[in-house]
């Protein structure tokens, strides 16, 4: 595994990188459908992310990772990914 997640991409297809956006998204359309907002579940899975993160690899390679978030949120990076 690469130490440094600014290489990191949830696009990549491995079967790991699937299964867990699945279980992410099954849990997510769990908590709404017991009335949590979808943007509070967003909030504590974005906390929860890069919490993990920045234990596995440290604040400053996060940080490195997390700058290039703009561009990719801009570029459609995550628009196409799950629709709930």
């Amino acid at each position: 595994m690469d130490d440094d997640p600014t290489h990191l991409d949830l696009t990549d297809a491995s079967e790991e990188k699937r299964a867990a956006l699945a279980y992410l998204s099954e849990a997510f359309a769990e908590a709404q459908l017991d009335g949590l907002d979808g943007d509070c579940v967003a909030h504590a899975a974005l906390f929860t992310a890069f919490h993990e993160l920045v234990a596995t690899y440290g604040e400053e390679a996060v940080a490195r990772f997390a700058e290039n978030l703009p561009t990719r949120i801009r570029g459609g990076g995550f628009s196409s990914c799950l629709r709930h």
